[in-house]
């Protein structure tokens, strides 16, 4: 059985790369929403339909045994709903994971960290939260970082044009738009910032520059792949049911020239993308 990994478009590719890398040996399988991004501007029961039928897929025709939602609208929106209702109906023996915890909990383990208190960097516990409105307005980053640390102040910005403009490969344009965003964040002096969205780490450098070296940026790419690896050392009962020929399949549901680009450049030149049909 595989490992799935579901995003609405690209940016849940560089997670996908991530989790191959710490995890060569398992078999893998990316899918896609490309026809229907972005999901951030869309409704809580429209999106739960959308990872619904991307879940069911990936189980039934794609023999997944488990489930990374690699992407923090979906998460916000549709988990709970996936692992509450969904899955005792249709596969009790699977698993669907998100994005939005474990980012929480790396937020919430840097604003405790001994390296800034060493490096005499001040920490208010002033998280930041950058992502897309669905997910701002979810109000689901707030939440599990005040379960964490009800001390832990937190600050959310909605970008709504982000994701777009990554998808268009439109980067070059994006640094006067992301200042706008990002200034009510920095007004609030952040010691943290969560990048809420799995497209976001295609800009990180831009982030980096406009947000300074003493602001943390915490980007999914770099945390989630650590985290399936201690997830499934905690249930043997989900890892000895994992393949692990070092098998790689990319599925999308629209095939576009940004994506083929960027999944060959990430990947390697034998990628192959196949488009799907989600609703057969």
């Amino acid at each position: 059985m595989k490992i799935g990994v579901f995003d609405s478009g690209l940016g849940g590719l560089l997670v996908f790369k991530g989790l191959i890398k710490k995890l060569p040996r398992y078999d893998f399988v990316y899918l896609g929403d490309l026809k229907r991004l972005p999901y951030g501007n869309r409704r809580d029961e429209t999106i739960y339909e959308f990872a619904k039928e991307a879940t069911d897929y990936l189980f039934k025709k794609e023999d997944c045994q488990i489930i990374i939602f690699a992407c923090n609208t979906a998460s916000a929106r549709a988990l709970r709903r996936i692992q509450q209702e969904y899955l005792p109906k249709n596969f009790e023996d699977r698993r669907v994971l998100g994005v939005i915890i474990p980012t929480a909990e790396e937020a919430v383990q840097e604003t405790k960290s001994e390296k800034r208190k060493t490096k005499n960097i001040k920490n208010d516990k002033k998280i930041g939260v950058l992502a897309t409105m669905a997910t701002v307005n979810s109000g689901t980053y707030k939440r599990e970082i005040l379960k964490l640390d009800p001390g832990a102040k937190v600050f959310e910005k909605s970008a709504p044009s982000l994701v777009t403009l990554i998808e268009n490969g439109e980067t070059k344009f994006i640094e006067p738009i992301l200042r706008e965003y990002l200034k009510p964040l920095l007004l609030k002096k952040i010691d943290t910032l969560i990048l809420g969205c799995t497209h976001y780490p295609i800009i990180k450098n831009i982030v980096s520059k406009i947000v300074g070296k003493k602001t943390k940026i915490i980007s999914q790419d770099e945390i989630i792949p650590q985290k399936l690896i201690d997830y499934l050392k905690g249930h043997p009962e989900i890892e000895n049911k994992l393949k692990k020929k070092g098998v790689r399949k990319i599925l999308v549901t629209e095939l576009t020239d940004e994506f083929q680009k960027t999944a060959k450049r990430w990947l390697g030149k034998d990628v192959d993308p196949k488009v799907i049909n989600l609703q057969q």
